[in-house]
């Protein structure tokens, strides 16, 4: 087997060394974005047992796919860098993987809508974060008419209003439900206060990542991706001493720290009114909790956008939707995010 040489590294040097001569009469843009943990930068030669080798986008105008796609094949070596640049998996045939494609149809594909149009608050509340991770993360190495560029800076981050309203329903999902790992404690059930304390960490780790204005991936790289973040040295043992607790007193402290942290960095933002971040009882009972409605209030309150004015706090299809069957499938994101959020459908809304 060839050493391993990172999937981000390899592509770039398909595309320079074996593919660009062949189509720089092109007006063209050429990156390695879209699925596969290596667009990300997570492989490892574990990856390459599945999906993995030679491969990046090249982006042509419509009128020019079939031609460039023939000069791509006529240029294609039978290996690079000792990878075969054809292979196979899964139900995926036996094919080279230049994706050759117009910039607009592939993005649609990829997000359900063509960004290079604009976007709405609701296209952008209908996009998964992985989708839009995938797209902005990954290396551009060529981009002859600056669109592909200007198009990942658009979708980089949410605008504002967008990032309060989710920002907003993240609080939301952790005032839910934190209450409930002292209550199951309470009532004997240390099963059950395990995964909600487990449901509320991944929640607060998204936070985090909304916080620092990058898109959490799905769950095999969560917690990689949160190693990076500018919270995770000082958050990380709350987090963890909140999971690994054999009691509920234990938990409740890493989760209150944890609390507190993240509140004092959201006021630290100064992009909502500043909150008391500190722990409370929830109504009197004997569970600390985050002020977490407080958050919630705090980031609906600069919102002036009439659509995300009227909606409640449930947020991005991310927050509301957790099947794979609908996140990987952008017509099925944007469907269930038009169907929950519609104005037809007032218990939605505010």
């Amino acid at each position: 087997m060839p050493d391993f040489i990172p999937g981000r590294e390899l592509a770039r040097a398909f595309y320079e060394e074996a593919i660009a001569p062949a189509v720089a009469k092109y007006e063209h843009a050429a990156g390695f974005i879209g699925w596969g943990s290596d667009v990300l930068g997570f492989d490892s030669p574990r990856s390459t047992d599945h999906g993995w080798g030679p491969r990046f986008q090249l982006f042509v105008a419509a009128e020019q796919i079939d031609a460039a796609t023939r000069d791509v094949e006529a240029a294609l070596p039978e290996t690079f860098r000792g990878w075969p640049t054809r292979f196979a998996w899964d139900d995926v045939a036996l094919r080279h993987h230049v994706e050759v494609a117009q910039l607009g149809a592939w993005l649609t594909g990829r997000l359900g809508v063509d960004a290079a149009r604009g976007l709405t608050s609701a296209d952008w509340l209908s996009m998964p974060h992985q989708r839009l991770a995938e797209v902005t993360q990954g290396p551009v190495f060529h981009d002859g008419s600056g669109v592909l560029t200007r198009v990942r800076a658009d979708l980089a981050w949410y605008p504002d209003q967008v990032w309060l309203y989710v920002l907003a329903s993240q609080w939301r999902r952790i005032a839910q439900e934190q209450a409930f790992v002292g209550r199951t404690a309470e009532a004997g059930d240390e099963l059950g206060s395990r995964i909600v304390a487990a449901r509320i960490v991944r929640d607060l780790m998204r936070l985090c990542f909304l916080l620092e204005r990058r898109y959490p991936p799905y769950s095999k790289w969560l917690g990689t991706a949160f190693s990076e973040l500018a919270a995770a040295g000082e958050l990380r043992p709350a987090l963890e001493r909140a999971l690994s607790a054999a009691s509920y007193a234990e938990r409740e402290a890493g989760l209150v720290a944890a609390y507190r942290l993240l509140g004092e960095r959201q006021n630290a933002l100064a992009i909502t009114p500043q909150v008391d971040p500190e722990p409370r009882q929830f109504y009197g009972r004997p569970y600390v909790v985050a002020p977490a409605e407080d958050f919630v209030a705090a980031c609906l309150s600069p919102i002036n956008d009439p659509w995300l004015v009227a909606l409640a706090p449930v947020g991005s299809v991310d927050q509301f939707a957790d099947s794979t069957d609908v996140l990987a499938r952008p017509r099925a994101a944007f469907a269930i995010t038009k169907a929950l959020l519609s104005d037809e459908d007032q218990i939605w809304r505010r």
